[in-house]
This record gives C-alpha cells, structure tokens and sequence, in this order.
C-alpha cells in the first residue's frame, strides 16, 4: 500500500460483542505498519468533553434518562469529536478509524428506542456537519450469541437494556447496510478474528485503489 496525503474515515458498527472494536484495532495496527498515519476515535468518546458524555450516558444509575435525552447525548458527543478531533485530521491525511458513528444513532437510538429515524438523520448531519464515513463496516451477529460472548458481569445502562433492544438495534442496521449500500460493507461475525480482518484489509485495499 503506498501512502498518499489524503486521509480515510472507516467506521465500524454492529451490536454489542459482535467483535468490531478487535477489528478497530486490528486494522490500525496493520495501518500503521504500512506507514499510514491513523487515529482511533470512540463512540461516546474520544476527548475530554466527550468522555464526560459518555460517563452520563453509560452510568446505570440514570435509569430515568429519557430516549430523547439519550440521542442528543450521544450526537453532542459525536459533535464536539468531529470538530476537535475527525475532521481536522482527515484534512491532514490521517485514517480515522471510528468504534461507532453516526449510524450507531440511527440503529440504538432510532431502532431500538422507536425514536424517529428521520429526525435523527437531520440531527446528525446538523452535528457533524455532513461528514460521513467512507467504509463503513458492520459485523453481524445474531444477539444472543453477541450476549454469550460479552459475558458482561456489570452491564451499563445501554448494555442492560437487554435482547429486545439489541434485536432492534441490528433489525435497523441491517436496513441501514441496504439502505447506504455504497459505503456499508457487512462482515460475518461467525467468522474467525484473522479472517474477518483479512476481509477488512481486503476491502480497505480495493477502495483505496479505487479511490485514492
């Protein structure tokens, strides 16, 4: 892979456990030994104002947190992320390899809170300023084998909402893989760690080929 100046902004989705912060940080290292600068960002997360986000977000004891509330959380997060953090370095010609984006919304937030998904998608573009991936890879598993595999002794507040919730949640990023085709590739889950990462890697080589 030969380097260039211009950077790279890869997502990775999926339900809890199905694997993709491995493959986050698989692909990174993999980058990184080719000389390519990358960054990994997390969702909520990834600075000090979003962190503290997620910190509110997450914490079991706000059970009385509203759905609504909730979205806006997460997209305030994602905001102040892309402005310090995403955008900038795109410019520079990083790889940015986000654990979570916008989608995330669309599927917890949207699929699995009943929240209205168009609304959401407004709320985003409006956060982030229309920046949207240009990969986004979305490990399928079913949920009860993603839960199995967690094996999550303390849940946080997401996380212990349970089945229903994850079953919603993947029902709409299924939708979301057809819906934004052009950039969202689906990965089997019930592959191995190293193959699915040799099919990111693969996937990866030929957009860049293709594009840059």
């Amino acid at each position: 892979m030969y380097t260039s100046n211009k950077g790279l902004f890869v997502s990775f989705e999926g339900i809890d456990g199905c694997g993709k912060s491995t493959q986050v940080k698989l692909l990174a290292e993999r980058l990184k030994s080719e000389g390519i600068k990358v960054q990994l960002v997390r969702e909520p997360g990834g600075l000090n104002i979003s962190e503290q986000i997620r910190t509110i977000l997450l914490d079991p004891d706000n059970i009385s947190m509203t759905s609504e509330t909730e979205a806006l959380l997460m997209i305030a997060s994602r905001a102040q992320l892309t402005e310090e953090v995403i955008s900038p370095l795109i410019e520079k010609g990083f790889y940015i390899l986000a654990d979570r984006y916008a989608d995330s919304t669309l599927a917890y937030q949207g699929g699995g809170r009943k929240l209205d998904i168009q609304i959401l998608k407004e709320i985003n573009k409006f956060a982030t300023k229309n920046l949207v991936p240009d990969i986004t890879f979305f490990i399928d598993i079913s949920p009860e084998d993603a839960i199995k595999r967690s094996d999550i002794s303390s849940p946080d507040r997401i996380e212990g909402a349970g089945l229903k919730l994850q079953k919603e949640v993947r029902k709409t990023y299924l939708h979301l893989a057809d819906e934004f085709s052009n950039r969202f590739i689906v990965a089997d889950g019930y592959d191995s760690i190293s193959s699915i990462h040799s099919f990111v890697w693969d996937k990866i080589i030929n957009y860049r080929n293709e594009h840059l």
